[in-house]
């Protein structure tokens, strides 16, 4: 089983983002953490979870949470935790102090992902990042030197200001750091975001992704991802494997059912137990399993898929079979590719 837990709270709201958080009603989060405990000790309980084999608290800005308060939760999933569970928390540059890391460190995590974005001073501004690049390098830095066994870092590519010549600075720039995961995302004009319809914030060119991957000297294994060292987390969400969602704005997936706790801060504090459900049917899990395989090195099984469309994908070299398997030869394409296998 894998556990999320979100953190919606935010110092600032960048322009593209489009996930639940908040920039205010900072003075909540004890209430917030409290009530995001009494949903843990129900999932867990409800599930029956035995085992964690990864542990992730992303949002939001988990930074923005002092170690102190995260401290109830990890007494709570201490007896399921061993020394192979991966535990990653996301963090902002300009949060992430040096008691801050120490702290996330001395409660067990081993993976921190920072928000870096750019490390180009306009294309912060634009995309409305509170930190500077060189908060994002010394950050990064610090989290190496209290001991965290694996940094990763996410960047943005397809903006206006994107150009071969930025993108190798921000690759070249990343590569000088002590990381060993990039995640890259190409900028999405999300609905309800102040970038919603400003079309003139994205770069035309749909090439860059390929030009970075060529950029990045680790395994690209999912089709942001890139690492020398492999996510735990990550590849269990592409292998749709069993999480639980804790917290405002969070999704678990058991039992074949999707579930959504309330997505209003102040609903969730008063009842975190109250939640939408989502059943999934076996049309829906089979083109998950598809969909997930093509984007990542997961891959599919075959029977899963129509033999006759795999063969003519196969034929074009577009995947790849081996032991009763299909595996994607070029992630950029999984969407198409899934849409093409999807209908039998």
């Amino acid at each position: 089983m894998l556990l999320y837990l979100h953190i919606p709270f935010c110092d600032s709201k960048c322009n593209y983002c489009a996930f639940n958080s908040f920039t205010t009603n900072h003075h909540l989060k004890s209430e917030y953490m409290q009530a995001a405990l009494r949903q843990l000790e129900h999932d867990l309980n409800t599930f029956n979870v035995k085992k964690l084999q990864s542990v992730y608290i992303g949002g939001g800005t988990p930074s923005t949470i002092k170690p102190q308060l995260y401290e109830p939760l990890f007494e709570k999933i201490l007896p399921l935790i061993s020394q192979n569970t991966e535990i990653t928390v996301e963090a902002n540059p300009n949060s992430a102090t040096l008691s801050w890391l120490k702290g996330m460190k001395s409660l067990g995590a081993i993976r921190i992902s920072f928000g870096a974005q750019s490390f180009d001073d306009k294309k912060l501004k634009l995309l409305g990042r509170a930190h500077s690049p060189q908060e994002a390098i010394a950050a990064v830095e610090r989290a190496f030197k209290v001991g965290f066994e694996h940094i990763s870092i996410d960047l943005i590519y397809e903006t206006a200001l994107d150009s071969k010549t930025l993108l190798e600075q921000e690759i070249t720039q990343a590569l000088k750091l002590p990381i060993d995961h990039i995640s890259t995302y190409a900028l999405i004009l999300e609905p309800n975001t102040p970038f919603e319809n400003k079309t003139d914030v994205k770069a035309k060119d749909e090439n860059q992704g390929y030009f970075i991957k060529e950029l990045i000297p680790f395994e690209q294994y999912e089709v942001s991802n890139y690492g020398k060292y492999r996510s735990k987390h990550n590849l269990g969400y592409w292998q749709l494997k069993e999480y639980i969602g804790i917290g405002c704005g969070a999704v678990g997936f058991v039992q074949n059912r999707r579930y959504y706790p309330k997505t209003d801060l102040a609903s969730y504090i008063k009842n975190p137990l109250t939640y939408n459900i989502e059943h999934l049917s076996k049309e829906d899990i089979r083109f998950e399993k598809i969909f997930l395989g093509l984007r990542s090195i997961v891959g599919v099984h075959l029977t899963l898929v129509d033999k006759e469309k795999v063969a003519i994908l196969e034929n074009e070299g577009k995947v790849e079979v081996k032991n009763s398997k299909m595996y994607n030869k070029n992630f950029f394409l999984s969407d198409e590719i899934a849409l093409f296998l999807h209908d039998f």
